[in-house]
């Protein structure tokens, strides 16, 4: 496949199930991003790890600024972005944000590109916690249906959507890591030695 790669599967989710599970008001707590972005309308979002604000000087919106701050919900899922770190250090890479992302029963996450600065150097990543019968995404001309306890890299640079065709919600948690240099699968290469201490400055 020219835009998927499945990094795990049976990965242990039950600890971030339970988690998650334990604090069901969490998803109501910021709706941003389901009111502000069109294409993810159908969703519920609980941000763990989210774009530093203010915004920089000259920054159109967030999806130019590379640093990430740790959001105050992360206090309550220390499994779930222990998790995100633990293969940001296997891979040696730099965690950027980390959202748990609900798509709700018989809807979509419309087509759209993850375009800007940041998005443009990292890779984008999906553990499958929740989902019956399997989350279809599509990238380009390619579809994978994503299983319960996978892990799996793709290409957010093309044009891409999700599909929950099931009566229940589907739970991803979705994270992003700035890989070394050389490394990666999607990421664009940094241009250059600037935007590497530029953006490897910014994980805090």
């Amino acid at each position: 496949m020219q835009h998927f790669t499945r990094i795990a599967e049976g990965v242990n989710t039950g600890p971030l199930l339970a988690e998650l599970d334990a604090e069901p008001e969490m998803w109501l707590a910021d709706t941003s991003r389901q009111r502000k972005v069109r294409c993810q309308r159908n969703t519920l979002n609980i941000f763990l790890r989210a774009p530093k604000k203010p915004l920089p000087p000259g920054a159109k919106n967030a999806n130019d600024v590379h640093e990430s701050r740790r959001m105050r919900a992360a206090a309550k899922f220390p499994r779930t972005l222990a998790f995100c770190q633990s293969i940001a250090e296997e891979w040696g890479a730099a965690l950027g944000r980390a959202t748990l992302v609900t798509l709700l029963p018989k809807s979509r996450v419309y087509p759209h590109i993850d375009t800007g600065a940041y998005y443009r150097i990292r890779d984008r990543l999906h553990l499958v916690l929740r989902s019956p019968g399997g989350s279809p995404l599509a990238a380009g001309e390619e579809t994978v249906v994503m299983r319960e306890g996978e892990l799996w890299v793709f290409n957010n640079k093309v044009k891409h959507w999700a599909e929950n065709l099931s009566q229940e919600p589907r739970v991803h948690l979705i994270f992003d890591l700035l890989p070394a240099p050389g490394r990666g699968y999607y990421a664009y290469p940094l241009d250059d030695t600037n935007d590497a201490a530029t953006a490897f400055g910014a994980v805090a």
